[in-house]
């Protein structure tokens, strides 16, 4: 046996036991992930009372960080391990047919809200235009233009505009799987450059950043810039799949990380802003410099860098408070709290399994819903109902979306 032998021989038990690890389900990812799910599908319901209490109302980041981070720990377990055992080539293949799917994900949810939109406006008699409530008029005056636009992400309508950004940063991942191969600091360097090109205003390089047009006929932007938020779906990327070592257990971290989150709790309510244009005072002068000072630190297009910071303190007490390994949410015993507990950590873990499917199944489902509310005085009750129903739609799509990829029509062996 000559030396490379050996050598490979002796590596391949640490690159299969890597391997394993990565391919092991983390708790805590598919349950945060599935807690964001639920909120998505708040957020996104029209006029929905329920999103006054959604994270986006305390602070400066909201579940779409949630969403980000935790895609790229999932992308650190479904495609490291691809990259390991397969090499450059087949996993970025893998990556690229990943990229496939999203994009089709997206043509279809368009198509189909579009086709919803037009129905109600086309047979219904209502108060307000449906598709105008989208802004979809330019594609129903001009779709020949728009269609095109619409396959070329150059025409990107507002309330589809995640999935076109999960995908940009789901095509850099071939491009940092390489630099890894060289050294880990080169991914964190093109990282950072490319938050930096979208976000030059932090190194005195002006306001405007490189970014995607969303519509031939104006300015308008993607509303979520790749190059700036693919810093945060490479930081959750490195620490699943081991670049990033694990934060350390500490109380005084903690404690520092929940007073930032409680100090800036006031800033992310929409209501400083109303509050901030009709207030008199001495406070008020003193916080609108700031306010308007801290916009782009603030800004959700090109990820500012305190959201950045105001989703890493809140994922650090997500971290404390779920336990090494997840062990603190896992229940132990056999009491009814804990079965019951079980149950509901299982149905939440089970959505965030499914996030791709419910994610488009609950942007679709939110404008139905927002339809059946506008047909009532949309009162505490009814809200409650409808947001209830969406909960229990969204699971049952998880559940059928597992069904589906088990395939159970095949013979079992």
């Amino acid at each position: 046996m000559n030396a490379a032998s050996a050598a490979n021989q002796a590596a391949s038990p640490a690159i299969s036991s890597a391997s394993a690890d990565l391919r092991t389900r983390d708790p805590r990812l598919d349950f945060y992930r599935g807690i964001a799910m639920f909120i998505i599908l708040a957020a996104h319901i029209p006029g929905n009372r329920w999103t006054g209490w959604i994270p986006a109302r305390f602070g400066f980041s909201d579940a779409t960080e949630i969403f980000v981070f935790c895609s790229g720990m999932a992308s650190a377990i479904a495609f490291g391990g691809s990259y390991a055992r397969n090499g450059w080539a087949l996993g970025s293949a893998r990556v690229l047919f990943r990229c496939w799917q999203v994009f089709w994900a997206h043509i279809g949810l368009f198509f189909f809200v579009a086709m919803t939109m037009a129905t109600l406006d086309t047979y219904g008699s209502f108060d307000k235009s449906y598709i105008n409530s989208l802004n979809l008029q330019h594609f129903f005056d001009d779709p020949a233009a728009q269609l095109v636009g619409l396959f070329t992400l150059t025409y990107v309508p507002n309330y589809f505009d995640i999935l076109p950004m999960y995908l940009g940063v789901l095509a850099l991942l071939p491009l940092m799987m390489a630099l890894a191969r060289g050294h880990l600091w080169l991914v964190a360097l093109c990282s950072v450059l490319l938050w930096l090109a979208a976000n030059p205003y932090l190194i005195g390089l002006g306001p405007n950043g490189l970014s995607f047009p969303a519509e031939p006929w104006s300015q308008r932007e993607w509303f979520f810039n790749p190059l700036g938020w693919q810093l945060l779906f490479f930081t959750g990327f490195a620490f699943m799949k081991g670049w990033l070592p694990p934060p350390p257990t500490s109380a005084l971290l903690g404690a520092v990380a929940a007073a930032f989150l409680i100090l800036s709790a006031p800033l992310g309510s929409w209501k400083v802003f109303l509050w901030l244009d009709a207030a008199n005072g001495d406070l008020a002068d003193a916080i609108r410099p700031w306010w308007a000072a801290s916009a782009q630190w603030r800004e959700k297009t090109d990820f500012g860098l305190l959201r950045y910071a105001h989703f890493l303190a809140l994922a650090y007490l997500g971290w404390l408070l779920a336990g090494e390994g997840g062990k603190r949410l896992i229940a132990s015993g056999h009491s009814l709290g804990a079965r019951l507990w079980a149950g509901l950590l299982g149905i939440i873990s089970k959505v965030g399994q499914q996030s791709l499917a419910v994610f488009v199944f609950s942007m679709a489902l939110a404008r139905l819903i927002g339809f059946a509310l506008d047909q009532t005085d949309r009162g505490i009750l009814i809200t409650a109902l409808a947001n209830l129903a969406g909960f229990a739609l969204i699971i049952a799509c998880a559940y059928g979306a597992g069904w589906f990829k088990s395939h159970p029509w095949r013979a079992k062996r």
